[in-house]
């Protein structure tokens, strides 16, 4: 695992946790800048995968 690979999958579980609280509390803010975080934690993690896939077949 890469450094990518690590930070983007603990955004993406702040973010779901942020996303789930904004929901319990009924704030659309919070929900939403935790979708936010979660989607972008998922776009860094697929980054460290390719990262990985490419240092593997090299």
């Amino acid at each position: 695992m890469n450094k990518d690979q690590v930070k983007g999958r603990v955004e993406e579980a702040k973010g779901k946790v942020k996303e789930a609280a904004g929901v319990i509390l009924d704030d659309k803010g919070m929900e939403t800048e935790g979708n936010v975080q979660k989607n972008i934690g998922k776009v860094r993690s697929g980054l460290g995968d390719l990262k990985e896939d490419i240092k593997d077949s090299i």
